[in-house]
């Protein structure tokens, strides 16, 4: 038996949420892989509607991790955050000649699991400070055909007086 305890995860979901699962998305992403503190920080200062859902289902997470698993808020951070589509509500609207356009009211499902930071990972992980390795870089194409760069080399045509003087050597 190991004696390595794996990271506790909680999760929460927020269902039918309406707001439109793309727009829900861009949100999402701005805190993926952040502590809670710094992700609660991000969703402050964001300005879209769907950061305020987001943000209630992250304050649901860590309640549910302070509550079930005694695990601080400083402890915690988003390891997923995704948004999937819900039901669509199907609405219509009147236009020109008797005819008809259909509204697509979106709903999503918005759903953030938090999981707790070993003691040797408290702080986030820095950008490797090592150089990358010199790679050659590939000749690019501009519309299937070769570029300046990426031409072979010819070797130039020798002329007919060049010919005669070779010749004469």
């Amino acid at each position: 038996m190991s004696s390595v305890e794996s990271p506790r995860e909680v999760r929460a979901e927020a269902k039918w949420v309406r707001i439109s699962p793309r727009k829900a998305r861009l949100v999402a992403e701005h805190i993926r892989g952040r502590s809670v503190p710094e992700a609660r920080a991000v969703l402050a200062f964001t300005s879209r509607d769907a950061a305020r859902a987001i943000e209630k289902v992250l304050h649901s997470a860590v309640s549910n991790a302070e509550a079930n698993h005694g695990i601080s808020e400083d402890q915690l951070y988003i390891k997923t955050a995704y948004v999937d589509g819900g039901p669509v509500l199907k609405r219509w609207r009147a236009r020109a000649r008797g005819r008809v356009a259909r509204i697509r009211k979106r709903t999503c499902h918005i759903t953030v699991l938090l999981a707790e930071t070993s003691v040797a990972n408290r702080a986030r992980p820095s950008v490797a400070t090592e150089p990358a390795e010199a790679e050659t870089p590939k000749p690019r194409t501009a519309g299937g055909r070769k570029t300046a760069t990426a031409k072979k080399a010819v070797p130039k045509r020798k002329t007919a007086t060049a010919k005669k003087k070779e010749a004469a050597t």
